[in-house]
């Protein structure tokens, strides 16, 4: 497959499994280029109390710091070493892949990282990648052990009370993906004692703890450190279903054209990047790479990562969601 190919499949249950035990475990290194180490505590103490309002005051919680292409401690101490340390995915399919071709890192998170590193650095290449499940993004970024994560990570109230964020640069929401010919309609009813595959930690996991409609997903089988888990669970028929942000599902159902999406998106979700709570002069610094990454309208380096990696399977989106800043 080159850049602008078409992946087709994973080789079956068989190759999707490795791909999938390839990330299993915590932040393995995918790159190891670093100069001096490779740490990632940014920042210090107190520089940046409350970057976002708490969640028990949360309003607008995609409401992220104004743009600035100023340094402070935490992009000097990324400078020093030479390399962005990005928590990533290797598994979501046009989002953040490895291309068992070229053995490369690819997708739409991967191109806002390369982004962000040739703001700061000079450099798309100057990134550690950093495979992260679901379930580990926000201990990583509190234990200060990735500088940023992008990895269809929705902002959320819960969240920003955890973590800092971006502005969304990326619009999706809860649906479910089932076997074609399923009875299965959507996020409703339908679900009662059927098996439902989620990833723990992600908003699709609240999105059921508010309403399964009888769904059955609080099993070791069922609740799994990884999206990819769940589309090999429902090949091997040990889930009925699968729940998601509709972007992932998208592209998980063009690796399987025995799956579709069932039903409408039931809520409205926002993508950022993700960093720790204290480094304010990053999330500033990424809001201005995101300023630039949509300028240009239809030519914008987001419209044309949207066309080469995503139009395909989610088509008809005709720019990035507006950005907001807080006062």
């Amino acid at each position: 497959m080159n850049r602008n190919g078409r992946l087709r499949g994973w080789g079956g249950v068989g190759g999707m499994a490795l791909a999938c035990a390839a990330a299993a475990s915590l932040l393995v290194p995918l790159a190891r280029h670093e100069a001096g180490g490779d740490g990632a505590r940014t920042g210090g103490p107190g520089i940046a109390q409350g970057v976002q309002a708490k969640a028990d005051t949360c309003k607008d919680p995609e409401a992220s710091l104004p743009p600035s292409g100023e340094d402070g401690p935490s992009i000097a101490a990324i400078k020093k070493r030479g390399k962005l340390i990005a928590g990533v995915d290797q598994n979501s399919f046009r989002w953040g892949y490895r291309n068992l071709a070229n053995g490369r890192l690819e997708g739409f998170d991967i191109e806002l990282v390369r982004a962000i590193a040739q703001n700061i650095l000079g450099d798309p290449d100057a990134v550690i990648y950093r495979a992260i499940p679901t379930s580990q993004r926000i201990p990583a970024l509190q234990n200060k052990q990735v500088d940023v994560v992008a990895r269809t990570m929705t902002i959320n109230c819960k969240r920003i009370g955890q973590v800092a964020f971006s502005s969304a640069y990326f619009k999706a929401g809860q649906q479910v993906l089932a076997p074609k010919g399923s009875k299965i309609t959507g996020l409703d009813s339908s679900l009662k004692g059927k098996k439902v595959c989620v990833a723990a930690g992600s908003t699709a996991y609240d999105a059921l703890e508010k309403n399964a409609y009888g769904a059955v997903y609080k099993t070791k089988d069922l609740t799994v450190p990884n999206q990819l888990d769940c589309l090999v669970r429902l090949q091997l028929g040990q889930a009925d279903a699968v729940v998601t942000d509709s972007a992932l599902a998208a592209s998980q159902a063009a690796q399987d054209p025995t799956v579709k999406l069932m039903g409408d998106p039931v809520t409205e979700e926002y993508y950022g990047v993700a960093t720790n709570l204290e480094n304010t002069d990053l999330v500033r610094r990424i809001n201005q790479v995101l300023v630039d990454y949509r300028a240009g309208g239809d030519n914008s380096p987001w419209m044309k990562a949207y066309r080469t990696w995503l139009a395909a399977d989610l088509p008809g989106i005709s720019g990035p969601p507006e950005p907001k800043y807080r006062s």
